[in-house]
């Protein structure tokens, strides 16, 4: 039971440190750093590697060590691609068994999001659109929904805050999907959710290429 703790914490520790961009794209990881520097052994270190190359989130370069892994434009192309076809979808197909009390919850706290953080403003967009999602229940649309949403986060993140006067707009947006779904709008949700993402997904890329962020 120890072991396995240790083998979840080490994953879960370094998974945060590559969303977070401490270990930036490209940074090449030491596993004795790192056993090192989480105080465990080697087994813990080696299974969370193992898992996060499985989910795409770092390489095995041989003689080399371990490599974070690049983003791209084509990522993030990939990344909106699947956001674009699950979210409205849930919508869609599951708005109706959503729990309407939730769905009044985040309309109240999107109308009153101008207050928050940057970061809490984040975390508020990254429940709501996780809370749509889990109205779906397929679980290999989740697996997958779950892998993009660890390099979504890393897009972010190099961002930075340049991409804090999207927000407004965004802001808005949430407000209009919301208001569908509180009139039971299905259809209208999902096609308001449709344009919000292709909205965002136009902004980063406008922001990414105008910086030459990658």
């Amino acid at each position: 039971m120890a072991k396995t703790s240790l083998k979840l914490e080490a994953y879960n520790a370094i998974r945060k440190r590559i969303m977070d961009c401490t270990y930036a794209p490209g940074t090449i990881l030491n596993e004795d750093a790192l056993t090192e520097e989480f105080n465990v052994s080697r087994t813990p270190i080696r299974d969370a590697i193992s898992r996060l190359e499985q989910e795409g989130i770092v390489i095995i370069l041989p003689k080399k060590g371990v490599m974070v892994s690049e983003l791209s434009i084509s990522q993030l192309n990939s990344i909106f691609e699947i956001r674009i076809l699950f979210e409205p979808y849930a919508l869609e197909r599951y708005g109706s068994s959503m729990d309407e009390s939730k769905l009044f919850a985040f309309y109240e706290a999107f109308n009153n999001d101008m207050q928050l953080t940057a970061f809490q403003r984040y975390e508020l967009d990254d429940e709501f659109h996780n809370f749509i999602m889990s109205a779906i229940p397929n679980t290999y649309m989740h697996r997958t929904y779950d892998l993009i949403q660890v390099q979504n986060i890393r897009y972010r993140v190099l961002t930075g805050n340049l991409l804090g006067n999207c927000y407004e707009v965004g802001h808005q947006e949430h407000l209009e999907i919301l208001s569908h779904c509180l009139k039971k709008n299905w259809s209208e949700a999902a096609k308001a959710m449709e344009q919000h993402l292709l909205r965002s997904k136009n902004s980063s890329f406008d922001i990414i290429l105008e910086k030459s962020l990658l």
